[in-house]
């Protein structure tokens, strides 16, 4: 159908998700306009379908969107038409320290995403995606690997033989073992599943712990380090996590605080953090520049994404409930 949309109704909810229309105008000065072609799943999006932060008024979901430039505004001189794209988080944080405090300008949150055909945004709302990605690759960018990339390489900068710990097998996860690869970093990988972990090796991890055979993992992370910890942390677990990472973690270390797998809030140990003077930093995401940034590091290193399984965009239910397995590896996407 032309221009349809995936539409999550007030207060979210599987039941609430329905197919409609939204009109994509003609870009007016420094907006283009794009026929999207693919979305990437993030939990973040799971929250906002499923429920958990349903919206306040009807949303089309999905921060995560690629696709080609079908027009361009008056005054927009970075892009073409037929430029292949990928969205931004958060449109108006283009560079530099932290300016935006929760979700009110992400698409697919606080202002309408790119489940949906055509959209006309501002020219920042997009950059140019890696060169030779097909759509579904370049859809997985916008968030988990963006997330990944500013964890690692902005505000730690990660250094060759640092060594880093990633937690399962989800995007942000997999990326951050990519990126730590490229750096020439260690990498330290936990998941419950062996063949999830085997799966891990194959992609570069230098040493696999199944979190569930050996629930006080930090104290092997530290072992495997000659009982100095790892340089970097990428938490994705969160409360339940959260203190074998500080274990794991060397003196001075730097924690990623990322994911909220398992909870929104909990204890922690304020004496492991003074006493290792460990620095925890909370990532949401990162900004346009660190975006472009990132893709010339990928188009540099011929790299590319893990994809998992695609699903078509009317099925978006569908692939959330299979998100939800916690089965996949890598990314989950949606084609239009």
């Amino acid at each position: 159908m032309k221009n349809s949309a995936i539409i999550v109704n007030t207060g979210g909810g599987y039941n609430n998700v329905t197919l409609g229309h939204r009109e994509a105008v003609a870009p007016r000065a420094g907006e283009i306009k794009v026929r999207l072609h693919a979305n990437s799943l993030n939990y973040h999006d799971f929250a906002v379908v499923s429920g958990m932060w349903g919206p306040t008024e009807p949303r089309i979901p999905m921060a995560d969107g690629a696709g080609v430039v079908l027009e361009v505004g008056e005054g927009v001189t970075e892009f073409s038409v037929g430029d292949h794209v990928v969205s931004t988080f958060f449109p108006t944080w283009l560079a530099g320290e932290p300016l935006v405090e929760g979700f009110a300008t992400t698409p697919g949150d606080g202002v309408d995403g790119y489940a949906r055909e055509v959209v006309t945004a501002m020219a920042n709302a997009f950059t140019l995606a890696p060169k030779g990605w097909s759509h579904i690759e370049a859809s997985t960018l916008t968030t988990a690997a963006l997330t990944a990339w500013r964890a690692l390489m902005s505000d730690d900068a990660l250094k060759p033989g640092d060594t880093v710990l990633i937690q399962g097998t989800g995007g942000v996860s997999i990326f951050a073992l990519q990126f730590a690869k490229m750096a020439g970093a260690t990498v330290i990988a936990t998941s419950s599943k062996d063949e999830k972990l085997e799966r891990l090796k194959s992609f570069g991890a230098d040493h696999l712990i199944n979190y569930k055979k050996t629930p006080q993992w930090g104290n092997v992370v530290r072992e495997i380090t000659n009982h100095q910890g790892v340089d970097h942390v990428i938490e994705v677990g969160g409360p339940a996590t959260l203190e074998q990472s500080m274990t794991a973690a060397r003196i001075g270390g730097h924690i990623s605080v990322i994911g909220i797998l398992t909870g929104l809030g909990g204890e922690i140990s304020i004496v492991s953090a003074l006493i290792k003077q460990l620095r925890l930093q909370g990532v949401l995401v990162g900004n346009r520049t660190q975006q472009q940034e990132m893709i010339k590091a990928i188009n540099a290193n011929n790299m590319r994404p893990v994809i998992d399984k695609v699903f078509a965009l009317e099925n978006i239910v569908e692939a959330f409930r299979y998100q939800e397995t916690n089965q996949h590896f890598g990314k989950i996407c949606l084609e239009m």
